[in-house]
């Protein structure tokens, strides 16, 4: 029967079907045909995980994000990225990493980010004579840079599927995040020496720097706040999302008073939507979950890749040329829920820490996003620039050269996760 759910997945698909219903389709088939189940069994199936309490904590977040970034906090951003790093080679491409990094902590969304900075930077790029597909491809690139850093939602969505804490993972995430952002402003530095992209000349003093973080210090603070109240014990990780969204008001009526009855309801509707999305998804993959225990798939796997490649190091190469081949074709948080139970066995036999699983997951299938042929974020960052995909793709390389070196380290160096 898993053989007859993924034939009729792969046609849903193949037909443009959304992920969310060619699920839906494939797995109900398959679980009546299994065991004579009745309809309305497989509906409590699909049912059944949008009542977990953890999973309020994504529409939240984003909630928090969009009341946030919705005013003039993009703006301060920007403006404190600028005077950071804008006055050396590539600066604007570091502006770009740096406000990805920033904004990440807010977020918690890949295409948030892009859809956001992407509209704000990459014209001012092109204004001031850098390559449009460059700025695409740093845009593209940095974007993902979301899918680590707290408050990170593809980091909730594995802690759902493999019982893990969410605290342990958004903490895990936070170095190879700041790794990544390294990484590409060594490329953005790079590429600007080397191609001499315009510098910006304007005068930086002390006074305007320490203003700027100032002003950009609430959305500076909040991965700070939700990891801090995480690790302490003070609040669970849905109640900090719900904190979060207080914080997000706060700021936006006292900080910079810029709240408006109109960007509380484009919030509102925006989470709405975008949590329709991933909770279709979520509800969708838990009758493909019951087919697959049915079965007995995840356990099978993981015997005979146990037992077939006994180097676990070969294991997880294995498990990286999967996730990176599924992320390249599926979306993220659907990729995460259909894989994360099998490769959780599969890790499990070989001593592979969950933790430190999640964090390679997030990475590979968050590469997915900049990678033809249904790369999310380079679409998006490539019709900001109104430039082709196949010219992006080839400003990509340096950027892919980067995120393949962190995740080498993060699979075979253990420590830069579980420090």
């Amino acid at each position: 029967m898993t053989l007859m759910m993924l034939l009729v997945f792969g046609v849903l698909m193949a037909l443009a079907l959304p992920v969310g219903y060619a699920l839906i389709i494939s797995a109900g088939l398959a679980a009546v045909t299994i065991g004579e189940m009745p309809s309305v069994a497989a509906v409590v199936k699909i049912f059944q995980p949008t009542q977990s309490f953890p999973l309020l904590a994504i529409p939240f977040f984003m909630l928090s994000g969009s009341l946030m970034m919705g005013g003039t906090l993009g703006k301060r951003l920007i403006h404190f990225a600028t005077l950071l790093v804008g006055r050396f080679h590539g600066g604007l491409g570091q502006v770009t990493v740096v406000g990805s990094t920033v904004f990440g902590g807010v977020s918690g969304s890949a295409v948030a980010e892009a859809s956001a900075l992407g509209s704000m930077l990459i014209p001012w790029q092109k204004r001031e004579g850098y390559p449009g597909a460059f700025a695409a491809a740093a845009t593209a690139s940095s974007a993902t840079i979301a899918c680590l850093i707290p408050p990170s939602i593809p980091l909730i969505l594995f802690a759902t599927v493999s019982n893990q804490s969410i605290a342990s993972l958004f903490l895990a995430g936070i170095l190879p995040g700041l790794m990544l952002a390294a990484g590409f402003m060594i490329v953005c530095y790079l590429s600007g020496r080397l191609r001499g992209f315009k510098r910006l000349t304007d005068e930086v003093t002390l006074k305007g720097v320490l203003r700027a973080t100032l002003a950009a210090a609430p959305a500076l603070g909040m991965p700070a706040f939700i990891v801090i109240l995480l690790r302490t014990g003070i609040a669970t990780p849905t109640e900090v999302s719900a904190l979060a969204v207080f914080y997000g008001l706060l700021v936006s009526t006292l900080v910079y008073r810029d709240l408006t009855l109109r960007r509380i309801y484009d919030a509102l509707v925006h989470t709405a939507v975008t949590t329709g999305v991933v909770m279709l998804v979520i509800a969708a993959s838990n009758l493909v979950g019951y087919v697959l225990t049915v079965e007995a798939i995840p356990t099978a796997v993981a015997e005979w890749t146990a037992q077939t490649l006994q180097s676990p190091w070969m294991v997880i190469l294995m498990l990286n040329l999967i996730m990176l081949t599924v992320g390249m074709f599926l979306d993220l948080p659907a990729a995460i829920l259909l894989l994360g139970p099998t490769l959780v066995a599969i890790g499990n036999a070989i001593g592979l820490d969950p933790i430190q699983l999640g964090i390679m997951m997030a990475v590979n299938l968050s590469m997915g996003l900049f990678t033809p042929p249904v790369g999310t974020t380079l679409f998006i960052a490539a019709a900001i620039s109104r430039e082709r995909v196949g010219a992006v793709v080839r400003e990509l390389w340096p950027f892919y050269l980067v995120a393949f070196t962190v995740l080498g380290l993060i699979s075979f160096v253990p420590a830069f996760t579980l420090y």
